[in-house]
């Protein structure tokens, strides 16, 4: 066999290769799109911003993130921010909300609603907009996927969760996005290492579902509590 003729059989045999890998890729990436779902803005900071500086459109970018990690009380237009002043600093790409600012009249910020050594923990989860309201009480189901494809579990995760603030969430948001029934998103009272297990579970668990208690209902215990597949 010729040189000319072994390097276009060469030529041809990387062309067919690359075309393969690329097709696999592109199968990969439609698989993770469809995984991840639709996405929605958000208002991020362009730059770090200090405590106190007024929001123009010089100091605000928008960002794509797929719906199911965005925050419920992140803003979605720049529009929905300017003139007011940060309350605090914001470091540059951090999303920007309500929590941030100090008000378009720069009135000093005043802090959340929470004691000392409490979060403000933001979810979207299964559950009544009806039934979940600010002042009540809910309980948190966290359910997961099992590994390498077996059934999962669901978790009692929190009990007697105060909610500071709650209405009906927009259609494909938070992690129970998939799944049919309504769907809310609340502001609860919690902890801080609860507000880390939260934001958690948003991005990676199944579904959250929050559970309204009947008022005056203090019982506690059954946190923990973790029903398999097998409903045993």
């Amino acid at each position: 066999m010729s040189r000319r003729r072994r390097a276009i059989l060469l030529l041809g045999l990387a062309m067919l290769l690359g075309g393969l890998a690329a097709s696999d890729v592109a199968r990969r990436e439609a698989a993770i799109a469809r995984q991840l779902g639709p996405d929605t803005p958000v208002v991020v900071a362009r730059g770090d911003l200090p405590a106190g500086v007024r929001l123009t459109t010089q100091r605000l970018a928008v960002r794509r993130i797929p719906t199911r990690y965005a925050p419920a009380a992140a803003a979605r237009a720049p529009a929905d921010l300017l003139g007011q002043r940060t309350a605090v600093p914001v470091a540059a790409g951090a999303y920007l909300s309500t929590n941030e600012l100090a008000g378009a009249g720069g009135e000093p910020a005043r802090g959340a609603p929470v004691r000392r050594g409490e979060r403000v923990a933001d979810v979207v989860a299964a559950g009544s907009p009806q039934l979940v309201q600010p002042g009540g009480h809910v309980d948190v189901l966290v359910t997961r996927d099992g590994d390498h494809g077996a059934g999962g579990g669901t978790l009692l995760a929190l009990e007697d969760v105060e909610v500071l603030a709650a209405s009906a969430a927009p259609e494909g948001t938070g992690s129970s996005s998939d799944a049919a029934g309504p769907r809310v998103a609340a502001s609860l009272r919690v902890t801080v290492r609860q507000a880390v297990y939260l934001a958690a579970a948003q991005a990676f668990a199944r579904e959250i579902r929050l559970l309204p208690r009947a008022a005056g209902d203090d019982r506690h215990g059954a946190a923990g509590t973790e029903i398999g597949a097998g409903l045993s």
